[in-house]
């Protein structure tokens, strides 16, 4: 089992995803002889998990089914253990798109933190590209080395465990992008500005205070960063439902009443017409907006080494 090399077939040692539901999943490690509990009941790793194809449909002990899905950086990003703070689906869509990634680039990270960015970074990268991230925090960058190593993806990843402000990404003029999601971005440019290629490398700098991002921008103009821009993307959901409305037949009433000289206006009559108008139901799609959304997350601000 990887995340960038998938297989049919579920092995003892792979991470697998349970799926109870668009709300409900949660990874699994497979081994023999160990079973997992759900509220459809338990799961027997041996006889339940091992050797069948990924995607089948398991059925629990009390009668209830999960599917088990591969797992994949959009999955893991819902499922993993937090750490620290996250990137989302969202973010790290824009991210990938605006740095330019794709098979064979080199890029720096900085922190590393729970892992959510770095997996999809590992992924679009892959397989004849490299991912070298730094973690300030001596226990989260073993963590991290610890499930690289699970998800199959160490020959594709460097951990570094230091202080990217101070000692920076240990790699010079290799990189073809740089993100950074630390406290201090400014303090890093110079450093982000050394680990890239020598021209046309790119940058881009999470931070959730404006106040960072203007010293950021500020750091990047004074080591000669161009093309410098920030935005902020805010997902937006739609709940879609069936709605069910009665549409009266106004034209045949219409229609009769004119006929007979009938008067609309006079208030005696108005409970007559509407008795007379045939009530039916017509059901439709309709998609609204839900009442409550996500709101802001972070400022991405991206430029380019000139």
């Amino acid at each position: 089992m990887s995340f960038v090399e998938y297989g049919d077939t579920i092995k003892d040692g792979d991470t697998a995803i349970v799926f109870l539901g668009h709300e409900s999943m949660f990874p699994v490690k497979v081994q023999h002889g160990t079973v997992t509990q759900t509220k459809y009941g338990v799961i027997r790793h041996s006889t339940d998990l091992i050797g069948k194809k990924y995607g089948s449909k398991v059925t629990c002990s009390k009668g209830g089914w999960v599917f088990i899905l591969h797992p994949t950086p959009e999955l893991w990003t819902m499922n993993l253990p937090h750490r620290t703070q996250i990137l989302y689906s969202t973010d790290i869509s824009i991210i990938t798109m605006m740095l330019e990634l794709r098979p064979g680039s080199i890029v720096c990270e900085s922190g590393t933190g729970s892992g959510s960015l770095s997996h999809a970074l590992i992924r679009t990268v892959a397989p004849t590209g490299h991912l070298y991230t730094v973690e300030f925090h001596q226990q989260r960058a073993e963590k991290a080395q610890e499930e690289f190593r699970e998800h199959g993806v160490e020959h594709l990843v460097t951990v570094t465990n230091q202080d990217v402000c101070k000692n920076g990404f240990g790699v010079s003029n290799i990189a073809d992008a740089v993100f950074l999601d630390i406290p201090s971005p400014w303090e890093a440019i110079g450093h982000a500005k050394s680990a890239l290629k020598a021209e046309g490398g790119r940058i881009c700098s999470f931070s959730p205070c404006i106040e960072q991002v203007q010293r950021t921008c500020l750091a990047m103009e004074e080591y000669g960063f161009t093309e410098i821009n920030t935005l902020e993307i805010l997902l937006r959901v739609y709940n879609v439902r069936t709605i069910s409305l009665q549409i009266p037949d106004l034209g045949k009433a219409a229609e009769d009443n004119s006929s007979a000289g009938f008067d609309s206006s006079n208030p005696s009559n108005q409970g007559s017409l509407c008795s007379n108008l045939q009530q039916g139901t017509v059901q439709f799609k309709s998609g609204v907006p839900l009442r409550e959304m996500v709101g802001h997350t972070g400022y991405l601000t991206f430029a380019t080494k000139s």
